[in-house]
């Protein structure tokens, strides 16, 4: 599981580590070395104004694990100590941004529009949309890889060299966006997540079926083809959405709402 202990580095966690390094170093930290496991790596980083030792733990090409650590991890002296907080009990509490870029094509853009009282919801066939959610995450699906290997022939009792190709999980970079209204929705894919036989959509969109929504929850399908009908599930609270194909098409991310709320949507 990710995790990020008290270190304020939690929306790194996940992260790409090439992109999030550089994020790192903007916030003031310095690598100061780490080592290599069997199936992951760590590296240690120090922040100078914060007097704080990070180590992160590097699993699959992302951050795991972003965990607080004593300075001397850092090849600094056991005495230092962080400077005391300031805090400001006035302020209204905000959710923390990941400032590291992403993969160029899934960037957050900035709304053009402020969510306040005056926002107008956009209105499509006549139906106002309740709820406009763009998401940011992972989509995976199936994809054929190819390669060349030994084999051996019992024939001719040799191994002979040859190419060979087989079905695996692709994971990459996506968005979506999904709109609800009373008893219905829709939702616009990416064309990753868009299979070459495929049906029912318009422009990216696909309609949304069994749209049953509550204080805490989202539940819907969509239609890709005839034996491919994916199940969406969206966490109101935390804003996690999750959606199951066949296979391995899915699609895991965190989604942000139009026009904004105290709740998270």
């Amino acid at each position: 599981m990710a995790t990020a202990q008290n270190t304020g580095l939690s929306d790194l966690v996940g992260a790409r580590a090439g992109q999030a390094e550089g994020e790192l170093q903007r916030r003031g930290y310095v690598n100061t070395g780490g080592t290599k496991a069997d199936d992951r790596s760590y590296t240690n980083w120090w922040n100078a104004s914060r007097q704080q030792c990070v180590t992160i733990a590097v699993m699959d090409g992302r951050y795991a694990s972003i965990t607080a650590t004593p300075a001397p991890d850092c090849r600094q002296r056991a005495t230092a100590t962080p400077p005391r907080p300031s805090y400001d009990y006035g302020a209204q509490a905000a959710r923390p941004r990941p400032r590291y870029e992403p993969d160029r094509g899934y960037s957050r853009p900035q709304p053009s529009y402020d969510g306040g009282p005056g926002y107008a919801p956009p209105v499509v066939d006549g139906r106002p949309v309740e709820l406009g959610l763009v998401c940011f995450g992972d989509g995976s699906r199936d994809g054929i890889a190819s390669g060349t290997t030994w084999t051996w022939n019992a024939q001719r009792d040799r191994y002979e060299y040859g190419r060979y190709n087989e079905t695996r999980q692709e994971v990459f970079d996506a968005s979506l966006m999904i709109q609800t209204w009373p008893g219905g929705g829709r939702i616009k894919l990416p064309r990753a997540l868009i299979p070459p036989i495929h049906s029912r959509g318009a422009d990216g969109w696909w309609d949304l079926y069994d749209v049953a929504v509550t204080p805490d929850t989202i539940r819907a399908s969509y239609r890709l083809n005839g034996l491919n009908k994916p199940r969406i599930f969206i966490d109101r609270r935390s804003g996690r959405v999750t959606v199951e194909g066949l296979s391995n098409y899915g699609f895991r991310g965190t989604c942000d709402q139009m026009g904004n709320t105290p709740r998270r949507f």
